[in-house]
């Protein structure tokens, strides 16, 4: 039995916990509910958005880093979240290479040595995940402050408390991930579905919130100036801003954790296995998040669009030169 059953061609994602070993495989309840899966997705595919992904994020990083007039907390923040859509890309593309080595005989290792790298990959995944979904509610807190108390934001959100919310998260990430990698338990996976859907009621609500008072002032407005059509077209260009965040991270995130729902509830029922089955695609859902976070979050900024032209033009100019010489 190769230890690395049931994973098919596409990365693992195994588990979010250390697992024992029967026979050098793996056997964990959340292993045996993905394996043979029905769908299998092309390693081609996960490379490719693994790396989309990565230059999208680093480029954000870079911008925000180059560009003084970006050093701000709501900047510090998606900066943090392109960090976090990193790690998400360099783990999947660590994973997917190491597994494809495996596949083809070009990299023999024992069964015990693939689980210790195993673990050390599910904890950069989870962590990484973990970071990206808070980072989300973070910034969803920043644009309801921006908005709620406009007056007052720079004295609220200082650049030293964004700085300790920032560690925090980080924190946090890092040492859930490593309790979720050492205990096989399911209250982990109970944890992990509360935290998701914590980060879904949070940003929900901070975004509907916004959204009500957006219409409303809009219609003081209209009534104020006599404009009929100002609050209509506000209140349009609102809902598709709300439809957009909001469907985005549920389309994206959703199928995974209903998949770990669906382990909690009914991990022996004929329709839950038949979910279990397309669980490639889930994580194909959560990297494509990786790629969509920098166009929603990021590049709609002009001054992080100039500013990345700016980067670009630079790597373009280096690179000409060092082909030159």
């Amino acid at each position: 039995c190769s230890p690395l059953q049931g994973r098919g061609t596409t990365p693992s994602f195994l588990v979010f916990w250390s697992f024992p070993f029967e026979n050098g495989c793996p056997s964990s309840v959340f292993m045996k509910a993905t394996v043979h899966p029905d769908l299998v997705i092309p390693s081609e595919l996960f490379l490719t958005l693994g790396a989309m992904s990565f230059v999208e994020n680093l480029l954000v990083v870079a911008a925000i880093v180059k560009n003084r007039n970006l050093h701000s907390p709501m900047y510090y923040f998606i900066c943090c979240l392109a960090i976090s859509d990193m790690l998400v890309s360099v783990s999947n593309l660590v994973e997917t290479l190491f597994m494809l080595l495996i596949e083809h005989g070009m990299l023999v290792i024992e069964a015990s040595l693939v689980k210790q790298v195993d673990n050390v990959m599910d904890m950069l995944i989870c962590s990484s995940l973990m970071s990206s979904l808070s980072f989300l509610g973070v910034i969803a807190m920043d644009r309801y402050i921006t908005i709620f108390y406009a007056l007052r934001y720079h004295s609220i959100m200082t650049i030293q408390r964004a700085a300790i919310l920032m560690v925090a998260v980080w924190l946090v990430s890092i040492v859930s991930s490593i309790l979720f990698i050492a205990y096989d338990s399911t209250a982990v996976l109970m944890c992990l579905v509360a935290f998701f859907l914590s980060v879904l009621t949070l940003i929900a609500g901070l975004y509907i919130h916004m959204f009500v008072l957006a219409h409303r002032h809009a219609r003081q407005i209209s009534t104020m100036y006599g404009k009929q059509h100002a609050p209509q077209f506000t209140s349009m260009k609102g809902a598709i801003t709300l439809t957009i965040l909001l469907g985005v991270f549920l389309i994206c995130w959703g199928p995974f954790f209903l998949h770990l729902i669906l382990i909690l509830i009914c991990p022996s029922r004929p329709a839950c296995k038949c979910y279990f089955r397309y669980f490639s695609l889930y994580l194909i859902l959560i990297i494509c998040n990786s790629v969509v976070d920098p166009i929603i979050y990021a590049f709609r900024s002009q001054e992080l669009r100039r500013t990345l032209k700016e980067v670009a033009l630079i790597g373009t100019s280096d690179l000409h030169c060092s082909l030159q010489y």
